[in-house]
């Protein structure tokens, strides 16, 4: 599995280079990944089916005990067999759609980054782990949404997506970090076990709350629906691949991976089947709204993702199995018809309904899929969506709790959903034969082979429906329940209320299609979204946080280093004193000193002299008073013992001196630039600072016997560096690149000094410029003169 998932960044690396080396081929020869990868995850279904798991584990971050862990069961299968799958049909499908942009070889690297991330986020077995894939997957559909990055709208959707989701990302972080410490592990196989100590913790609500916001923005739930239709703006691929069958699914996939741990509450129940009702209805009644193929085929998506999270709240063996039933067919009808859509587009140059109508003799295999996957989303029979939603309605019907108005909401997207299916599959081919911008014929192989594979699909399972049944929504919903279930999916049910409200379901949806232009006008009177829906939410949240960051930087980056400085000290002293002074032991921090009296002297004179230096108001003064404070701290250091320091600082005070002495006549006169209060606040800072420094010398001088670098620096000395000189060896060998970089920062402050003191005022350059032009006119003037007093000459 680990080879499964890192193969992909792996190829990815390579996609532009082989993309320039054979344009052609490029696309055949990556496609043998997605499906070596199907091959594999197909081949464990067998084993899978009878209750085995695999598990991998390689250590990644062992001090922080996180592995880079993953695990295949039912669940993880099920999701990598559409991620693989769907993604070979996909990278076919984008070689020819994408054939004439310069930039494919960087498409095919996006998305097979997207692909692996897909795997890691779905087979991982760690929190954190599940994290970074989770995130890697919002960071490629930012780069795939934004493809055609020269557009303002695809990059103002990418930037959309990323921050909608890359939001609930992080809130979901601080969910899982909460949820591993609660459970004890950082195991998501793991974590069934621990479900009942994490429904009775404190932090349930929060780590219920956090997970959920992290779902909720990754699958479109409403509030956060918004982002997926205006995604849109991505290429055909990136909507049919991302879109449909795989990120917008990863929510519910951690959904259902987190149910055993987090299920089961009031609040759970609440919340899921709360928000998953509402983006069911809405993105139902939005969708037969629109006239882009694409926008229709988006809003259904959010209509089928808030049935999967419906399901996921109700919860029970036999929700359960309606979701995964539901989530393979969507992934199969829902691809198939987005890719139907871009092959529209590339054909007759647009994806307005309206301007769509004939094109079943023009596209005859294209409208054969359109048909076929239509009927599947309609819940058609012998379709597999029409075992989807048979099995929805029974779960819906056999509710615990509210199951007639569930039921009722159901019958309602679902007749909405009719709607949006015969506008997908039925306007475009059918009728009176429309004008288009380009002249329509059959799409090439690669972009109709791809789509018949996912349509036929939907009708192998819809006639054979126990093939998905045994192999995969069984082992799914145990490792949902974790535990065994009875999975039975027949195409037909027999007459019972279930196929009553199937047939009614079609009778409504076809009424509505027919009605449809007068229901419309009605419909967009009651029109609120866009003056009150959470779009608007976003654009004003998203422009208040553009000010915020103006007004801080502003604040904070304004150019001024006194100000940098200002906040950097008053920041330290503040968190660092509140700490030292609530943490600290203070009792022998404060006492009395022990000082002679020609210390005390030296302490007076080094005062009085920093004193001077602040109010001297002239700079040989300020030097001299400088100098004295140096001067003074070098005989501390002859009285306590260390004469090397003290000729060091002998040396550099003198060699600072001669310098401050040679520059200062450069300098402009002393000017008072600030205000009386400003002076103030600086002193009070400055005093600050000094106590905070003098309060953590006390505190760590305090107890010699806690001291253990000197001790440490005296004993390994020699042992260790081989010198006997212990402040040279720590200068040298302990502190050696800390000397270096002190030395470097040294020799660039001196590089910079002398450029300035190379540069003078334009005014004093400005004699010896025009001596220069005059001498050099001159000399330019000679051999001209010389020419035309001898015009007869040879030379």
């Amino acid at each position: 599995m680990t080879i499964a998932v890192l193969s992909g960044f792996g190829v990815a690396l390579t996609a532009p280079w082989l993309q320039g080396r054979l344009p052609r081929r490029a696309g055949w020869l990556l496609i043998l990944l997605p499906l070596a990868l199907t091959a594999w995850f197909a081949a464990q279904l067998p084993r899978v089916a009878e209750g085995t798991t695999l598990a991998e584990s390689v250590s990644w971050i062992p001090s922080l005990g996180i592995d880079l862990a993953f695990y295949l069961d039912g669940l993880s299968l099920t999701f990598a067999l559409l991620i693989s799958g769907i993604g070979a049909v996909v990278l076919l499908y984008a070689s020819a759609y994408l054939a004439d942009d310069p930039l494919l070889g960087r498409f095919y690297l996006y998305l097979l980054v997207f692909m692996a991330s897909m795997l890691g986020t779905v087979l991982a077995d760690n929190l954190i782990t599940l994290f970074v894939f989770w995130e890697l997957t919002s960071i490629s559909s930012y780069l795939l949404i934004g493809f055609k990055h020269s557009y303002g709208t695809s990059r103002a959707a990418a930037l959309q997506a990323l921050l909608v989701t890359g939001g609930g990302g992080l809130a979901m972080l601080a969910g899982l970090v909460l949820l591993g410490q609660v459970a004890g592990t950082s195991n998501l196989s793991s974590l069934a076990a621990s479900g009942e100590r994490v429904r009775a913790s404190d932090l349930y609500p929060a780590i219920l709350g956090l997970v959920l916001v992290g779902a909720f923005a990754k699958s479109a739930q409403f509030p956060f629906h918004f982002w997926l239709p205006n995604a849109m703006e991505a290429p055909t691929p990136v909507s049919a691949y991302l879109h449909s069958a795989t990120m917008v699914k990863a929510g519910v996939y951690l959904l259902a991976r987190l149910s055993p741990a987090l299920g089961g509450t009031v609040e759970w129940q609440g919340l899921v089947i709360g928000v998953g009702a509402a983006t069911m209805v809405l993105g139902a009644y939005l969708a037969w709204q629109q006239v882009d193929l694409k926008r229709i085929l988006a809003y259904s998506t959010i209509s089928a993702l808030g049935i999967l999270v419906l399901l996921l709240g109700v919860g029970g063996a036999l929700a359960t199995k309606a979701a995964l039933t539901v989530l393979v067919a969507h992934s199969l009808y829902k691809g198939a018809l987005f890719l139907v859509a871009g092959a529209l587009d590339h054909e007759t140059g647009t994806r307005d309904v309206t301007q769509l109508g004939g094109l079943r003799r023009a596209m005859p295999i294209t409208g054969a899929v359109a048909l076929l996957a239509g009927a599947s989303m309609a819940g058609l029979p012998p379709l597999f969506g029409f075992v989807a939603k048979e099995v929805f309605y029974k779960a819906t019907y056999e509710a615990p709790d509210l199951p007639a108005l569930l039921t009722a909401l159901a019958v309602l997207s679902s007749v909405l959903t009719v709607v949006a299916a015969g506008l997908v599959a039925l306007k475009p081919f059918f009728g009176v034969r429309a004008h288009t911008p380009r002249h329509p014929h059959e799409a090439p192989l690669r972009m109709w082979l791809g789509p018949l594979f996912l349509a036929g699909l939907s009708v192998l399972l819809g006639v054979w429906p126990a093939l998905v049944a045994e192999y995969s929504v069984k082992p799914a919903t145990e490792a949902v329940l974790a535990g065994p279930a009875k999975v039975e999916l027949v195409l037909w049910p027999g007459v019972n209320p279930v196929l009553a409200l199937s047939l009614l379901t079609l009778a409504l949806g076809a009424g509505v299609y027919v009605f449809r232009h007068a229901l419309l006008a009605w419909a967009r009177r009651l029109d609120v979204g866009k003056r009150l829906g959470p779009e608007r939410g976003y654009g004003r949240a998203l422009d208040g946080l553009l000010r915020l960051a103006d007004w801080q930087t502003d604040l904070l980056q304004n150019g001024y280093l006194r100000f940098y400085l200002i906040t950097i000290v008053a920041v330290t002293v503040v968190l660092v004193g509140y700490t030292a002074l609530a943490e600290a032991d203070l009792s022998g921090a404060l006492r009395a000193p022990e000082m002679r009296v020609y210390e005390g002297a030296i302490a007076v004179v080094i005062l009085a002299a920093t004193y001077a230096v602040t109010r001297a108001h002239s700079r040989l003064a300020a030097v001299a008073a400088l100098g004295t404070v140096g001067y003074s701290v070098a005989l501390l250091y002859i009285l306590f013992g260390a004469p090397d320091l003290a000729m060091t600082q002998f040396a550099v005070e003198t060699l600072t001196v001669f310098l401050f002495v040679l520059v200062i006549y450069r300098l402009p006169r002393f000017a008072t630039l600030t205000s009386r209060m400003e002076r103030w606040r600086d002193a009070v800072i400055a005093l600050s600072a000094g106590a905070l420094m003098t309060l953590l010398v006390l505190i760590v001088t305090a107890d010699p016997s806690r001291a253990h670098v000197a001790s440490f620096f005296a004993e390994n000395s020699v042992t260790l560096a081989k010198g006997r000189n212990i402040v040279n060896v720590i200068l040298v060998d302990f502190r050696g690149l800390d000397t270096l970089g002190e030395i470097t920062v040294l020799a660039v402050a001196a590089a910079g000094v002398f450029a300035l003191l190379k540069l003078r005022p334009a005014q004093a350059r400005a004699p010896e410029a025009r001596a220069e032009r005059a001498r050099t006119a001159e000399l330019q003037a000679v051999p001209t003169a010389e020419a035309g007093a001898d015009p007869g000459s040879g030379d």
